[in-house]
């Protein structure tokens, strides 16, 4: 059995687990930094650093103990070096390279997006009929509040970018939305949640891109300014002055969330036609927005789409979606010591 400890600190989660070649999950820790950046209504990137550095260790430690192994009885060291925030980067691979050398073990590198649409196939290999499915070759949809890309797939350490956003991520604009709205961070719940009360035809919000099937880029922008202007008028960026009934704050963010669902789901069916691949793999924060599933999974059997969509505790960041590392593993890809970490 291989055991490979895998690191995850891209941006605000501290995240560790160790993986086997069978892709079982020994043990998994994330520590949250919610708490921290929830003042600022966004990520701060010095603070994530930080966090980073105080809660690393433990959360190393915790993991290896929940596995019921010693850090010997690894084989691999593990880490996400791209893409992601600069400072959280390097905490994460300076922990690793440090375990690596320290333990004598490979040290493999693996890219945090990959590592999303990994976990769809992570959750295959745990359910008994499909321990054996092949996930791959797939259409990827990352969505989350840094990306949103789609990606041809023809194996687990092959991603060709087909498409992604030109302005906001959908995560990001889910944010701001909630901002402009008056509900706290992060604002992707926040949003749902609100929606739940709401209209989604209350609004006729804008679905951006759509009629271009040439290009299969997304674009959130302009559902984001429709939604300002609806709250405070064209030109204007004060919200000081107004005050949303709570109907009025639940229509907007039911239409808001209507409208960027069938963007991504408009955009990802483009890309399913212009491939010819009926596997769609689906990872990332804003995959765990029910009302996107429950359309993502009504789209997929209409059109015959073979769909695996990460179960939402592998949605949000996590160490578990690092176990892309054991294909790397297998195909000997190690890193040297002195490899970088890669922001962009």
């Amino acid at each position: 059995m291989i055991r490979i400890l895998t690191l995850e600190t891209t941006c605000d989660e501290t995240a560790a687990a160790v993986v086997t070649d069978s892709l079982e999950v020994l043990g998994s820790v994330v520590a949250s930094q919610g708490a921290f950046h929830e003042k600022f209504g966004g990520v701060v990137p010095e603070i994530a650093s930080r966090a980073h550095l105080e809660q690393i260790l433990p959360v190393i430690e915790e993991t290896i103990r929940k596995s019921g192994i010693t850090l010997q009885d690894i084989d691999a060291v593990s880490v996400a070096n791209r893409p992601g925030l600069a400072g959280a980067l390097l905490v994460g691979l300076s922990a690793a390279k440090a375990l690596s050398l320290a333990l004598e073990k490979p040290l493999i590198a693996v890219n945090h997006l990959q590592g999303h649409i990994y976990a769809c196939r992570v959750a295959a290999a745990q359910n008994n009929e499909t321990k054996t499915e092949k996930i791959f070759p797939c259409l990827g949809l990352i969505v989350s509040g840094g990306h949103t890309s789609l990606y041809r797939c023809p194996g687990p350490l092959g991603f060709e970018l087909l498409g992604t956003t030109m302005d906001d991520a959908a995560g990001e604009a889910f944010d701001k939305v909630a901002s402009m709205l008056g509900l706290p961070y992060p604002g992707g719940p926040m949003i749902q949640k609100a929606a739940e009360k709401g209209n989604p035809k209350s609004y006729n919000f804008p679905r951006s891109m759509l009629d271009d099937h040439e290009r299969l880029d997304f674009s959130f922008s302009g559902l984001k300014t429709a939604v300002r202007y609806k709250i405070v008028g064209p030109g204007k960026t004060d919200f000081s002055q107004v005050s949303l009934s709570e109907q009025e704050v639940a229509d907007l963010a039911a239409s808001f969330q209507e409208a960027a669902v069938d963007i991504l789901i408009g955009k990802t069916l483009q890309a399913v036609e212009k491939t010819g691949l009926k596997t769609l793999c689906i990872g990332g924060g804003v995959a765990a927005n029910t009302r996107f599933r429950e359309k993502m999974e009504a789209a997929a059997q209409k059109h015959g789409i073979r769909l695996h969509i990460a179960p939402i505790s592998l949605c949000t960041d996590n160490a578990v979606m690092g176990a892309i590392a054991v294909e790397r593993y297998k195909a000997g890809l190690f890193e040297p010591l002195d490899i970088d970490v890669y922001p962009s």
